[in-house]
């Protein structure tokens, strides 16, 4: 996971998919597992969606693009009829239940901020939720669940901005090849004079390793939303059907172009163009067992 720095997960289960396709032999209980080992965590952070990341990222990611995200949430939360003490008032009564209560999800959260006069219907409850944790207050630690960082992940050091600017594109081009600096400030929330600074000394990853196998990426993957401009992976002929009624749909790629669409109606892969399917049956088998969390007899030993 730290080689991949963030991934979108808005979408459970796509995150846990996408770290599927780049680790050989995981099952969705390995990754269950390090949430519960507090290995991994999910914030708001970048362009203020929720990103998967490992616990050790999460104080620094977060330093580079709150600022910038802080406004825009409270200008949300006036739009759903939430004021600037309405919404200080709900941050003091997540912080008391998280701290008395312990891990707790949005819906046991709502009762009480609405108790305290403050509106949770409609999406004022993710906006609230998305200001405590742009404050640092909280992460979501599992599937649903949110804690107190404070009480959840080590105290971090203070973040030197430099520092994680530099950290930041270092990381981020190794993950993302033929990315520039438009790029990373928008996969990351930050201005291009940041980005361009964040650019300096890096350099452009190796990827000359021959043809790459066929994937099979889920929803909202990073393949296709790390990059301003995804035209090298998606080809004009399939965007209609990768960006449709405001979804990022689950994708078939073959040496890193999209060639496909797949769902997983009753649990099995299913191939937009039925063409494709002799072509992804093992990738199709390797996702059924992820999901189903067991290991094929084929994969490599683990230790």
């Amino acid at each position: 996971m730290r080689e991949l720095l963030a991934l979108q997960a808005q979408d459970f289960e796509s995150a846990r998919l996408a770290l599927r396709a780049r680790c050989p032999g995981l099952t969705a209980g390995d990754i269950d597992r390090a949430f519960d080992e507090r290995q991994l965590v999910i914030s708001w952070l970048g362009r203020g969606t929720l990103h998967l990341v490992c616990a050790e990222d999460w104080a620094w990611l977060l330093s580079l693009s709150a600022p910038r995200q802080l406004a825009g949430n409270r200008r949300r939360l006036a739009e759903e009829g939430v004021t600037a003490d309405d919404a200080d008032r709900a941050l003091v009564v997540i912080e008391r239940a998280l701290a008395d209560c312990g891990p707790s999800t949005r819906e046991d959260l709502r009762p009480l901020v609405a108790a305290a006069g403050v509106r949770s219907e409609g999406q004022a409850m993710v906006h609230l939720l998305g200001l405590a944790a742009f404050g640092g207050r909280i992460v979501r630690c599992d599937r649903q669940r949110y804690a107190l960082a404070a009480d959840w992940l080590p105290v971090s050091p203070p973040v030197d901005r430099d520092a994680a600017l530099w950290e930041l594109g270092l990381r981020y081009r190794a993950a993302h090849a033929l990315a520039g600096p438009r790029d990373l400030a928008w996969w990351a929330g930050i201005s291009l004079g940041e980005a361009r600074i964040a650019w300096r000394d890096t350099s452009e990853p190796d990827t000359d390793s021959g043809p790459l196998d066929p994937k099979l990426l889920a929803s909202f993957d990073e393949y296709v939303l790390g990059w301003k401009d995804r035209s090298f992976a998606i080809p004009e002929r399939m965007r209609p059907q990768v960006f449709a009624g405001g979804i990022i749909r689950a994708v078939a790629t073959v040496d890193g172009e999209v060639v496909d669409t797949w769902t997983r109606p009753s649990g099995r892969v299913r191939l937009a163009d039925g063409d494709h399917a002799a072509l992804f049956a093992d990738e199709a088998r390797d996702v059924e067992r992820f999901l189903a969390g067991t290991v094929c007899e084929n994969d490599p030993p683990r230790d």
